[in-house]
């Protein structure tokens, strides 16, 4: 089948937002955000309100575009919560994962095969590392480059410091099972290493889909977090993981706070969370995972 579709000014934007029902309060403020933020992106927020079924998508519902841009800003500013969050997360991370193997193994543990359960993963990752090293414009990384040829990759804690989250995930999880992996994971209050190695790599993929300003409030997770109920600190009473949706956002959310707890005792994290949800637009905390009774679990007292 040949796309049709045509260019829509702004103008016409709106009124085909009209004609399928959505009211519109103010035209010239609405083209004017229209015109800032993009009908197609705003589409993924009156999506859930629209008949998608019939060719035409109207609203099936009374909802104004002032109430859709609203939900628009508060996702902005969920995004905006959980990244701030996920950078602390990803340096702590980082910081422990680098340290714990160069006491064991020196300066370029990452280069040794022997490390790893799986040689062929350990050279795809390797690779993917190479890449990000080559494309670094940090000061550090070329002053090695200018500096030392031997080896050709600087050092753990210059190459692991520009590997992205998703690459960092995938060497560490690769890594064969020992004391040092052991020690990371106690760091973060963990007993089972896969429970963090799940955890990084779910911490990956929402960290790509912040800083990719990818809607979030009603989101369906492809990867799910564990949810322990044995770990050190608390976290999710055995009968509380049990009503979690874990491919909702807010199983995320608490896996991150338990770290959080551990590496900034005194974040505020959970207050501004709180303020946040107050504001949450069409009372919509059960899209995103959260619990009527929410505050009451284990993790957030």
């Amino acid at each position: 089948m040949r796309y049709k579709k045509t260019f829509l000014s702004f103008e016409k934007q709106l009124d085909k937002l009209k004609d399928r029902g959505l009211k519109v309060h103010d035209d010239k403020k609405a083209i004017q955000i229209l015109s800032a933020i993009s009908y197609y992106r705003l589409r993924a927020y009156t999506y859930p309100f629209q008949n998608n079924e019939d060719p035409k998508h109207p609203f099936d519902r009374e909802v104004s575009f002032e109430q859709i841009y609203n939900l628009y800003t508060f996702d902005g500013r969920l995004r905006k919560l959980l990244f701030r969050a996920l950078e602390k997360i990803e340096i702590a991370l980082r910081t422990q994962i680098i340290y714990q193997f160069a006491k064991s193994y020196g300066s370029h543990w990452q280069l040794d095969p022997h490390l790893y359960r799986d040689t062929a993963r350990f050279a795809r990752h390797l690779d993917s590392l190479n890449r990000e090293i080559d494309r670094s414009q940090e000061t550090f990384i070329k002053h090695y480059k200018e500096k030392y040829d031997q080896p050709e990759q600087p050092p753990c804690w210059m190459s692991l410091e520009v590997a992205s989250f998703g690459t960092l995930s995938k060497i560490f999880k690769n890594l064969k099972a020992g004391k040092e992996k052991d020690q990371v994971a106690e760091y973060f209050k963990l007993k089972d290493i896969r429970t963090l190695e799940n955890w990084m790599f779910c911490f990956s993929i929402l960290r790509n889909a912040c800083a990719h300003h990818s809607r979030l409030w009603n989101k369906r997770l492809n990867a799910l977090p564990f949810l322990p109920y044995n770990s050190p600190n608390p976290f999710m009473r055995k009968k509380e993981t049990k009503q979690i949706y874990r491919n909702k956002i807010y199983a995320v959310i608490c896996c991150m706070y338990y770290i959080l707890k551990v590496i900034e005792p005194d974040n505020t994290f959970k207050v501004d969370l709180i303020h946040l949800m107050k504001s949450c637009p069409f009372k919509q905390e059960s899209e995103m995972g959260f619990p009527k009774d929410w505050l009451k679990q284990g993790v957030w007292q």
